[in-house]
């Protein structure tokens, strides 16, 4: 009977958390990172490239070049009647987001996850871009894509960034989760 006693002793003893280090500085050096070679590249290409002027890469298919995007994504409502209206609805609705994405980095960057760095990602670009439009009232877009008669509308590191964060969102969203069986 005493070792059954001991059996259930030792089966039930509280198992030992492992200690995780915050992540937070680190998902914040990522999104510092994204912000840095986003200034970096439009540097290179503002003074390599003036305004409007082009380099092909690959024929056909990819170009850098030099546009001034007063804009949205995608240059929406660069050809607006009321462009500072404009660019001081999009520089709130940036900062919005930014104080969100710091808020949400907060939360789910003490570990380090797909979803951290996703986030991390997402808000270097959006302040690359918002300090831009800030600073310029424009975003330096130079990165020009065609693949066959189609062609992509200009973008930058921050962009990319961006896309690649919300991708790995989606990635973590629709990937399988452990039972917790």
């Amino acid at each position: 009977m005493s070792s059954l006693n001991k059996t259930t002793y030792e089966t039930t003893a509280p198992a030992v958390e492992p200690v995780h280090r915050d992540q937070r500085g680190l998902t914040l050096a990522i999104a510092a990172a994204v912000v840095l070679l986003d200034r970096i590249t439009k540097h290179i290409v503002a003074r390599q490239l003036p305004n409007g002027q082009a380099h092909t890469v690959i024929p056909g298919i990819f170009r850098i070049t030099d546009v001034h995007n007063t804009g949205a994504a995608f240059s929406m409502f660069a050809e607006s009647a009321s462009p500072t209206t404009v660019r001081n609805i999009l520089i709130a609705f940036s900062v919005l987001a930014v104080i969100v994405l710091l808020g949400m980095l907060w939360r789910a960057g003490r570990v380090l996850s797909l979803s951290s760095i996703a986030l991390a990602l997402i808000l270097g670009g959006a302040f690359g871009n918002l300090y831009d439009r800030v600073r310029y009232s424009y975003v330096v877009d130079f990165l020009e894509v065609h693949i066959g008669s189609y062609h992509w509308p200009d973008f930058n590191v921050a962009d990319s960034c961006i896309v690649i964060g919300a991708c790995l969102l989606l990635i973590e969203i629709f990937r399988p989760q452990p039972s917790d069986s």
